[in-house]
């Protein structure tokens, strides 16, 4: 597999971007008459790296013995073994609208591996174990963002029941693991370089919350208000980290910006249809292009480091034949 052998769970923030930027397309077709074949060829997109990605991670985790449960294990890279389920379940969202039957059937099963893989996570968190200067906004993934795209997903493919389930895991995990995180964040020191962009992860949860209540509620009611607030608190504070981001040299970590924007402009779309304000549809619009620019220039930079060959993380070192207690 070469360099694709190389692939660590954290990659996996590429394929969810892209499908956050599919479903604000998807957003935009039903609302501003956007065409549909743009969110399509999104998810598409999505899926063939979703497909190369999962390729080179299992060639890693195959090529060394207990690999996959030494990432399951690692305070750092654990919770982003949750986004490979996670993206699975988002592409069976996108298949919806084309083949529902199939759709419901990879959500079901991806949904199935995101809460039980939460779950053990869970378990492995409160062996406590944990180290509070390694914690980092990932950690909001796995049953945060996995419980509310789990919402999400069941109601789109005709199951509320399963989906008001899923919203009360992403809620309450919200609540218990967003409060460690801000005090983590508060009060001890910085996070190292690499991680720094996942504080973009930050500004996901209220507006993934908003769009998994809005499939269960269409109507808007004061919690969908409420969260609309939040969503917009923690835009604000991301304004504040600009600098701080500036400062920090490029890293595939930065796609931790783009599933996370992608959720606040497809809550924008989504409150601009119900509100109606003047121009309405003009502002949809403007809201997916930047979007798309800011993603579009995130996955240029990407290139670019692939083509520099500073993407991947350099291999492990070869041990040698004295090293390994072996003779020549």
């Amino acid at each position: 597999m070469g360099i694709l052998s190389r692939t660590p769970p954290n990659f996996f923030a590429t394929p969810f971007g892209l499908t956050g930027l599919a479903g604000t397309w998807l957003a935009l077709s039903h609302t501003a008459n956007a065409p549909r074949a743009l969110s399509a060829a999104l998810y598409v997109l999505a899926a063939a790296v979703w497909l190369v990605l999962l390729a080179g991670y299992l060639a890693r985790v195959t090529a060394t013995r207990g690999r996959l449960m030494a990432d399951l294990q690692d305070p750092v890279l654990s919770p982003f073994v949750s986004v490979i389920p996670i993206v699975a379940m988002q592409l069976g969202v996108g298949l919806h609208p084309d083949a529902p039957r199939t759709a419901m059937v990879i959500v079901d099963i991806a949904l199935v591996v995101v809460i039980g893989l939460g779950g053990w996570l869970t378990g492995q968190w409160m062996t406590g174990n944990l180290d509070q200067d390694k914690f980092h906004p990932g950690y909001l993934l796995p049953t945060v963002a996995g419980g509310l795209l789990a919402s999400t997903a069941a109601t789109t493919v005709g199951q509320p029941g399963l989906g008001r389930v899923c919203f009360g895991i992403g809620i309450v995990c919200w609540l218990v693991i967003g409060s460690l995180m801000l005090q983590r964040l508060f009060f001890r020191p910085p996070l190292p370089t690499p991680l720094v962009p996942t504080m973009a992860i930050e500004v996901a949860p209220a507006p993934v919350a908003g769009l998994a209540w809005f499939a269960l509620t269409p109507v808007p009611d004061t919690l969908a208000y409420g969260l609309a607030g939040y969503t917009i608190l923690m835009v604000l504070a991301q304004i504040r980290l600009i600098p701080v981001y500036l400062r920090t040299p490029f890293t595939p970590g930065y796609w931790a910006f783009t599933f996370s924007y992608a959720a606040v402009a497809t809550l924008a779309i989504r409150w601009l249809t119900v509100e109606r304000p003047p121009a309405h549809q003009a502002l949809s619009w403007l809201i997916t292009l930047l979007l798309t620019a800011l993603i579009g220039a995130i996955a240029i930079r990407s290139v670019m480091a692939l083509a520099q060959n500073s993407y991947f993380p350099p291999p492990p070192p070869k041990t040698t034949a004295h090293e390994s207690g072996h003779p020549r």
